[in-house]
């Protein structure tokens, strides 16, 4: 590592429906990695007909919470979640969120309302503009929201649509609606996420770019986490290092992490 202070926000463990191994496995990672402080941030998808949320909130908080005492002095283990699309039920993300006693909560939009996850559609069949459309509208909502602490992969779309699809779109035309989210991310006190985890895919890039977090600086914005968006034991940490390059680039001289949802500032050297 290039710099010190090694972090990783955005992971996920065996309790996402997607992840693959136990948060004890990530944690032993972690430590072999020299990751400073790592947050477990398990999918909590709020529209999801199928995921008993009182089981899988318990279950995992439960054992972020035994990993986090077994490595105490070693790494600094933070108890996270990945709330997806609260808006579409506030009233359950807040009991959830009122609870459970979280460290750090990101907020993300994987998929429109009653639609599938981006990964999943068909770009042949959608106009790519109108479904961008409305998720930047949906975006928008959850920053208004505002009770998570950082902002998820702003541009997650583009992981399936330029990166996977090959479409290239002009995100220029939602300029004015990503000018009101980034304000009112800055505005809320609330952290934008650098995902590097499209630096490693078919996108090859961050997720948002470097032009949204220059952006989000200029628009006085305090706060950047840094996210691998790792689902694998052996991909924890891959391409922080790029991403505190950008952070620096665009103006940041601190990382954020969070303790009981209270932002704590990591020097970039």
């Amino acid at each position: 590592m290039k710099y010190k202070n090694f972090v990783d926000m955005h992971t996920h463990s065996d309790h996402s429906f997607d992840g693959n191994n136990s948060c004890m496995m990530l944690c032993e990672s972690a430590v072999e990695k020299g990751i400073d402080v790592l947050a477990v941030t398990d999918h909590c998808e709020i529209d999801s007909k199928e995921l008993d949320f009182r089981a899988f909130c318990t279950n995992q908080y439960v054992e972020t919470y035994k990993a986090k005492k077994f490595f105490e002095g070693r790494l600094l283990l933070l108890q996270g979640i990945e709330m997806g699309q609260a808006i579409y039920n506030k009233p359950l993300a807040e009991k959830i969120l009122s609870e459970f006693k979280y460290d750090f909560i990101l907020g993300s939009i994987h998929n429109l309302e009653n639609m599938e996850d981006f990964y999943f559609l068909d770009y042949s069949q959608y106009d790519v503009y109108s479904l961008l459309d409305r998720y930047f509208d949906a975006i928008l909502e959850l920053c208004r929201w505002n009770q998570f602490d950082s902002l998820a992969h702003l541009t997650y779309p583009l992981r399936y649509i330029k990166g996977n699809a090959k479409i290239d779109v002009d995100l220029s035309r939602f300029s004015d609606k990503t000018e009101v989210i980034l304000k009112t991310l800055a505005e809320n006190g609330k952290a934008l996420e650098i995902n590097t985890s499209g630096l490693f895919l078919a996108l090859n890039d961050t997720l948002p770019g470097k032009e949204y977090i220059k952006r989000f600086r200029d628009l006085g914005g305090e706060y950047i986490t840094l996210g691998s968006d790792s689902h694998y034991y052996n991909k924890l940490g891959m391409g922080i290092e790029r991403g505190m390059e950008i952070a620096k680039e665009c103006g940041f001289e601190y990382l954020t992490v969070y303790k009981q949802r209270s932002p704590m500032l990591i020097p970039i050297h």
